[in-house]
């Protein structure tokens, strides 16, 4: 199903979120959960679920189990991933390795649907963000003030938001309108929390199509990512480093985000089709397991480009750029540091077939084989090289 309009790129019905005379008192703000992650889930899960479906973004406990798969296929990732651990004998078969869940995602904290701190970080990776204080409106704003005007600059005033701006689909403002930013993502000045001192400086820009929570079995999700710094609009690594600022500034965290591809880049990017094939020509190169930031801020140009039915597959120019959300879901994924692919074994796909804890249990990794076609959309594994590598090769081809 395509987006509902609850927030229509703004602020929603006041109700939606909050109780006037009868708050849950457990909670703060008068919120009708428990905590502000667990009023966002009270809409963004729905048990019973039996596939993807329309602005869902986590899958209930009662839905998943051993071996079964959290449901969700946005482009941001299931938070059900979060929940998943797994344990595997290693490659010599003599010691049980384990994967925690606290890997694999987020660990946004809303108590009413189970989801806790991460265990493990207790700030954010490269920064100084509490894991204890991670929310939904820790990168969204709930009342969604930040909006496109027709100008493409970006404010919180100056024209009143007539509906989202997140789709393809989406109205294009008029003089004297607006539409919301890119999933009511924090702008600049936005702090969730003043105590914490984390403050945006800007919202990134994105388009994606209106029907985008779906299975990529037969045809991929394109988010067109915006890589243009000006008329308001933030570079999406810059945005991601509000809070994991020292990722990529230096020591062993020097992989480059926000930056051009290069010729070399792009030109191997349209080349790689996959493990020992580099015969592509860019015109059906684009890959939603590695996607790009295009190298513009019009709203025109992205939603030309948000397509889920892989009319519009061209690779990257020389000025397009590699960005966090190349390599990483934002919310969660089926693998380690919420990874787009399995980057903890040699192979993605073994023999023709996704690994499985029986004849390929190391790189299965406790998974089994319908967990891993899961965990990359429902892709077939004959849409990948009989012996494929990592996708860190679809930029660097060294397989």
């Amino acid at each position: 199903g395509s987006a509902l309009a609850f927030h229509s790129g703004g602020v929603a019905e006041c109700g939606g979120c909050h109780s006037m005379h009868s708050p849950n008192m457990a909670g703060s703000f008068l919120l009708k959960g428990s905590d502000q992650s667990s009023t966002c889930l009270g809409c963004h899960e729905s048990p019973g679920d039996t596939a993807p479906r329309s602005y869902h973004i986590s899958t209930a406990d009662a839905d998943m189990g051993d071996g079964i798969s959290p449901i969700q296929r946005s482009p941001g990732g299931d938070f059900g991933w979060v929940k998943k651990t797994y344990d595997w004998l290693n490659r010599a078969g003599t010691a049980q390795e384990t994967e925690d869940g606290d890997r694999h995602g987020h660990n946004i904290v809303a108590g009413d649907q189970g989801y806790a701190a991460d265990a493990t970080n207790t700030v954010a990776p490269g920064g100084t963000f509490p894991a204890a204080s991670l929310q939904c409106n820790s990168c969204h704003d709930p009342h969604g003030k930040y909006r496109r005007m027709s100008d493409g600059t970006v404010a919180t005033t100056g024209a009143p938001i007539v509906g989202s701006g997140s789709y393809a689909t989406s109205h294009v403002p008029l003089a004297g309108e607006a539409v919301g930013v890119y999933r009511l993502l924090a702008g600049a000045g936005y702090s969730s929390t003043a105590s914490i001192g984390v403050t945006y400086n800007g919202a990134p820009a994105a388009v994606a199509p209106s029907s985008y929570n779906r299975t990529e079995a037969v045809t991929q999700t394109r988010v067109a990512y915006g890589a243009q710094a000006a008329g308001g609009v933030q570079q999406w690594g810059q945005w991601c480093g509000t809070c994991h600022g020292d990722m990529h500034s230096s020591g062993a965290y020097v992989h480059p985000t926000d930056q051009p591809l290069g010729a070399t880049i792009a030109a191997l990017y349209n080349a790689y089709v996959k493990s020992g094939d580099v015969t592509g020509n860019g015109s059906a190169a684009y890959l939603s397991l590695v996607p790009f930031a295009q190298n513009t801020g019009d709203f025109a140009t992205l939603a030309a480009n948000a397509v889920n039915d892989d009319t519009v597959l061209a690779g990257p120019g020389s000025n397009d750029e590699v960005m966090c959300l190349s390599c990483h879901r934002a919310h969660a994924s089926g693998f380690s540091s919420m990874l787009r692919w399995n980057n903890d074994a040699d192979f993605i796909v073994y023999d023709s077939a996704y690994p499985d804890p029986v004849a390929n249990k190391y790189y299965a990794m406790g998974r089994t084989a319908a967990e891993m076609e899961d965990a990359y959309y429902d892709r077939p594994a004959t849409n990948f090289a009989t012996y494929q590598r990592g996708l860190c090769n679809k930029c660097h081809a060294k397989d």
